[in-house]
Order: structure tokens, then sequence, then C-alpha cells
């Protein structure tokens, strides 16, 4: 992939060459060209895509109700809201269904020991629901 690349690079300086500053290609060659060492990443690590095309669906969901954000009631709602936000959105990433992760929870946090609160978190919980299955 590094050759292909290398070959990408090598032509889009070529081209951009060739075009007058204010072509709208040229621009976005330009662009590119800046931004080049972070693009390449990824030929060094296998984890960061080349899209940024899942990024763009978790956020989707906040983009789409920004309206209803700004009728949180007070700035303290507002970062209740964040909060849940964030518990429900941690939960989806964790591949745990945040309702029944949720639910479960909150049935067992009272009795539940502080220090262990952790086992709770949604990537530890599907974890901890296994275990109780294997158990029974």
């Amino acid at each position: 992939m590094t050759p292909l690349v290398a070959d990408l690079e090598s032509w889009m300086r070529e081209q951009r060459a060739k075009l007058s500053r204010g072509n709208e290609v040229a621009k976005a060659m330009e662009y590119m060209l800046k931004r080049w060492t972070a693009f390449t990443r990824f030929l060094d690590d296998g984890r960061i895509c080349l899209s940024n095309n899942a990024a763009e669906r978790a956020l989707r969901g906040i983009a789409l109700g920004r309206k209803s954000w700004l009728f949180a009631g007070s700035d303290r709602g507002g970062q209740r809201a964040a909060a849940m936000y964030s518990i429900i959105v941690t939960a989806k990433m964790s591949d745990v269904y945040p309702q029944a992760w949720l639910a479960d929870v909150l049935t067992r946090i009272a009795e539940h020991p502080a220090h262990r609160l952790d086992e709770l978190l949604p990537w530890n919980w599907q974890l901890l629901r296994e275990t109780v299955r294997h158990a029974a």
C-alpha cells in the first residue's frame, strides 16, 4: 500500500503544479497535500481508518437533535442531557443495548458495593452478565 500512496502523492504534486491557484481542484489538492503526514498515518497504524464514516454516523444523532438540545431548560439540564447521551453512546460502542443495561444497573446499583462500581460500566457489564449466565 505504501508505494501506491507514494505514487498518489507524486501524481497530486505534479497535477497541482499544472493548475492555477484559484482552481477548485487545486484548492482541494493543496488542502490534502498540506495534511499529507496526517493522512498517511494509517500506513503505520492499522487502527486508523481511511474514512471518518463511523465517526460521522455516531454524531448523526447529535446533529439531528441539536435544536432539541437548546431546550434542555438550564445549563444543569444540558449537562445532565450530555451525561445521559454519553452513557447511551458508550453502551452502544460497547455492543450493549442501552435500555437493558441501564434497567439492570438501576435495579442493582443500590446493593452493589461502591468499591466495585466499575463492574457496572457498559464495557464490563456484558462480561458480568456472561459470568452470571455461565454460573447459573
